[in-house]
């Protein structure tokens, strides 16, 4: 593949092959990223640093106040993202972050930072691990992504705080500087939260999409509203004329009568490659789990309290099998619980997700992202 030899997409059977890509890395001690800038930073006013002068750790971070956008990475040329690590203080549901290629006007991902990183239910004082090739949460709420972000003329990202509360950020963006090929296309990732679903509705994970690309991932943050098992639903994906006009939720019957995905999941734990209820045959309790490409990293769990609701962290990567289309696409999840009878029940529970996927530019406009009292978890 021709990415074995520009300086993407570089792997172990690959790691000895040279390369003519420049290596550079944004920070808070180099926030351009240009070559020979690190560590220049002045502050006499900076505590720990103030007896030892220019080129020691003087701006680590930065903090930004509410309704503050911080720029993290304003990049000129073409290359690729090929990591990102931050440690973000403040409500993560408040802190958004944008990226944009090629100086496109809406942004290809407008994501909460903790759901970015598929941690929605953690904060600043909470922990859950997540080890997986595309994404880490390490101790300390380090976060870690690994996806590979090609642009080819420019490549902006930000982060807002749409909170009450100054917050601060660490953060590190390492990406190459080199030719990107003409077939690499551009990473997506989308927002959306449903709460409550309606009744006999179901979940829109990402809908509307126009031109050619893979999905490559699903994030949910999943908030039961009832008692028993909630995961009986089914995700569907819809490609290629599935959903003409790409219609999506309840509309699906309304829009010329009833239309069929061409890939129908068989269950809710089975899509994120569990089985039976995540359930610990020998607790009987949920079981969290983290895997390469999928897992359930962090279940919250009610403490007779105030936390009144069980809580879900779910990831699964179509890093090996990703699911391509070539036109169109669209992909739903359905909320299905137990009630009498051995029926199913349509669940009404506080739904969040992330979609992952590459594609052509130019892509279509995302939804608007909800406002801050309907992002925030409560």
């Amino acid at each position: 593949m021709a990415t074995q030899f520009n300086g993407l997409g570089l792997h172990l059977g690959n790691l000895s092959r040279l390369s003519p890509a420049e290596s550079r890395s944004c920070s808070p001690e180099n926030p351009t990223g240009a070559k020979s800038q690190g560590g220049r930073h002045v502050d006499p006013n900076h505590g720990p640093s103030r007896d030892l002068g220019t080129g020691w750790k003087v701006r680590p971070c930065v903090t930004v106040k509410p309704g503050e956008t911080l720029v993290l990475a304003d990049l000129e040329g073409s290359g690729a993202i090929q990591q990102i690590w931050m440690t973000p203080a403040g409500n993560y549901r408040f802190t958004i972050l944008r990226f944009y290629w090629d100086g496109e006007a809406t942004p290809s991902v407008e994501v909460p930072v903790g759901d970015f990183f598929a941690s929605a239910y953690t904060n600043f004082n909470t922990f859950a691990p997540l080890t997986s090739l595309p994404v880490c949460v390490n101790p300390g709420n380090a976060f870690n992504c690994y996806w590979e972000m090609p642009f080819r003329k420019h490549c902006k990202i930000t982060l807002e705080n749409i909170g009450f509360e100054p917050m601060t950020i660490f953060y590190q963006i390492n990406y190459t500087l080199t030719e990107v090929p003409s077939d690499a296309a551009y990473f997506h990732a989308q927002f959306r939260r449903t709460n409550p679903l309606p009744y006999k509705d179901v979940y829109t994970i990402l809908g509307g999409v126009r031109g050619q690309g893979h999905y490559v991932g699903t994030y949910m943050a999943w908030q039961m509203n009832n008692n028993g098992w909630w995961g009986e639903g089914e995700i569907k994906f819809y490609l290629d004329g599935d959903l003409p006009g790409g219609v999506v939720g309840r509309n699906i019957k309304e829009h010329g009568g009833e239309h069929y995905p061409t890939i129908c999941g068989t269950g809710t734990e089975d899509y994120f490659c569990g089985s039976y209820n995540f359930e610990n045959k020998v607790t009987k309790q949920y079981q969290e789990f983290t895997t390469a490409y999928a897992g359930v990293p962090h279940v919250v769990r009610p403490d007779g309290l105030y936390s009144a609701n069980l809580r879900f962290s779910l990831y699964r990567w179509h890093i090996m099998d990703p699911v391509r289309f070539q036109k169109d696409f669209a992909v739903t999840m359905q909320g299905l619980g137990w009630r009498t009878g051995g029926r199913f029940l349509p669940a009404q529970d506080d739904i969040a997700s992330v979609a992952f996927w590459y594609q052509t530019e130019p892509h279509v406009k995302f939804p608007n992202l909800p406002d801050r009292d309907r992002l925030e978890i409560i």
